[in-house]
């Protein structure tokens, strides 16, 4: 048994765009579904924290990432990001935290939200929720946007500033 590789019961958290639709419904008899979103390109402990935390708030929690392309446009750099989107979304599928996680190609997740109508929306706290367009859609039809303490410290483009610098001393 051991020779042979394991197939990860985590990818079938991963869910292409035309299936989420059914997969989020469904998530909804286990309590309020929870929506984020973002690149999370290295994955660390400032967002495994903040994913628990998302997770806290309902039944389910629902990832929507940056397909590659849309991480691009973001301009956090040529080389992002690092890892490819199909490699993020398997990591992230495989947080205890994380019920399902789907794409988007778009500059924002509005479109993915509006198609999901989740009950509640988070970001981090670096966001101010009234300024988004997302929050207005979520309240619009009854669900509510809240913010999570941003965890000081860790970020994906503080660790590339690191690795970089260790790598030129």
């Amino acid at each position: 048994m051991a020779d042979q590789p394991l197939s990860p019961t985590f990818s079938s958290k991963l869910c292409g765009r035309v299936e989420t639709l059914a997969r989020v419904q469904a998530l909804r008899q286990h309590g309020p579904v929870v929506f984020t979103n973002g690149v999370f390109d290295v994955l660390h402990r400032g967002h495994a924290t903040y994913l628990e935390m998302a997770r806290q708030l309902g039944g389910s929690l629902v990832v929507g990432l940056n397909t590659d392309a849309s991480a691009k446009r973001l301009g956090k750099g040529p080389d992002r990001p690092l890892n490819n989107e199909a490699d993020r979304a398997l990591l992230l599928a495989a947080l205890a935290s994380v019920s399902l996680v789907t794409w988007f190609e778009e500059d924002t997740p509005l479109q993915l939200i509006t198609e999901l109508r989740p009950d509640v929306l988070v970001k981090g706290g670096d966001y101010d929720m009234d300024s988004l367009a997302e929050t207005q859609v979520v309240r619009a039809y009854g669900g509510r946007a809240q913010a999570i303490p941003f965890v000081d410290g860790y970020s994906t483009t503080a660790l590339v500033k690191k690795i970089q610098q260790s790598t030129r001393s």
